[in-house]
């Protein structure tokens, strides 16, 4: 394959007006690479024109002539129709071209594009990234690679610009399983928080006890402690919105099933985190804290005290 030289090959993304892709690719353009963008909302994508790159009518425009293409979009039909459907950026591409799969679509999603890439001749790259919209910002995004071995030498110059940091793991679909495992963690913190936060709130504390509480010990988890901080505040500006949340729950839920794992917290997370998707999808994910919230009753002030004695009277028989 041609190399990935620092300006002189064509990168294309698709789904450039999301969080997630129009950081990426105005990373990409400030590097003077030549840029061509695509996404359903065109103008969603204009701001990136500041940056150097070109806006692209269809995906197909888009992956015309570069060497590497990127999609980022909200899920695997979204991805699947960008590519092959009408207009899709696979019919342009050449037999020595990269696609680098970098949405989180699961087993199966990445399964179908890799066998759409294949009798194409088009080299395909798992390639889900760990981060928020500020993280992708600052080229930080943390990058989780599978693919062809051969691949790398030519593709590592792309992530170096998106990521502080590339993990390879080996054949095709690793990364998107390793994605899937680690956003189980980062989603059941999430929904952990948001319910001691309910919790306290419903006892008649102020929940920013319990992070005073965890303040520089062991159990202190800065993620929790900067969700928890927008749950108490009501900031809900997104970095990852609820909706995706939600999208991403599913998909962990569907892979424990396929193995016959039982995983019962993954799928009240997930549940929750659906319901919390129907009334707030551009929320950040951090409001699935609403939902708790809102099914919470006002502490009693003044409780009456429990009756330690018990049946028997103070004179009741003793326990050890």
């Amino acid at each position: 394959m041609a190399g990935a030289g620092p300006v002189s090959e064509p990168v294309a993304v698709l789904g450039a007006g999301g969080l997630m892709g129009q950081a990426m690719a105005a990373n990409l353009a400030r590097t003077g690479r030549a840029v061509r963008v695509w996404n359903r909302s065109r103008d969603k994508a204009e701001s990136l024109t500041a940056h150097g790159a070109t806006i692209a009518a269809t995906p197909a425009e888009a992956t015309h002539g570069a060497h590497i293409v990127i999609t980022m979009l909200a899920d695997a039909d979204a991805v699947v129709s960008a590519m092959d459907g009408p207009g899709g950026g696979l019919a342009e591409m050449d037999q020595d071209s990269v696609w680098l799969q970098m949405s989180t679509i699961g087993e199966s999603g990445t399964a179908t594009c890799a066998g759409l890439a294949g009798p194409r001749g088009v080299t395909f790259v798992d390639a889900p990234v760990l981060g928020s919209r500020q993280v992708a910002e600052q080229g930080q995004l943390v990058v989780l690679a599978s693919g062809p071995e051969q691949a790398r030498a030519d593709i590592q110059p792309i992530f170096d610009v998106i990521g502080q940091r590339t993990l390879w793991l080996g054949e095709t679909g690793a990364g998107s399983r390793l994605k899937l495992a680690l956003n189980a963690w980062v989603l059941t913190v999430v929904e952990a928080g948001a319910e001691i936060i309910a919790l306290a709130g419903a006892f008649g504390l102020d929940p920013r006890r319990i992070f005073e509480a965890l303040d520089g010990g062991s159990l202190d988890l800065p993620y929790l402690r900067m969700k928890g901080t927008a749950m108490i505040e009501h900031k809900f500006e997104p970095a990852f919105r609820l909706a995706l949340a939600a999208k991403d729950a599913a998909l962990v839920d569907e892979a424990a099933r396929t193995r016959g794992l039982d995983l019962p917290l993954l799928r009240v997370v997930s549940e929750r985190l659906a319901e919390g998707a129907k009334e707030h999808p551009d929320f950040d994910m951090s409001a699935t804290y609403l939902t708790s919230a809102k099914r919470a009753r006002p502490p009693d002030p003044s409780p009456d005290p429990p009756d330690l004695a018990g049946p028997a009277g103070p004179a009741g028989p003793a326990e050890d």
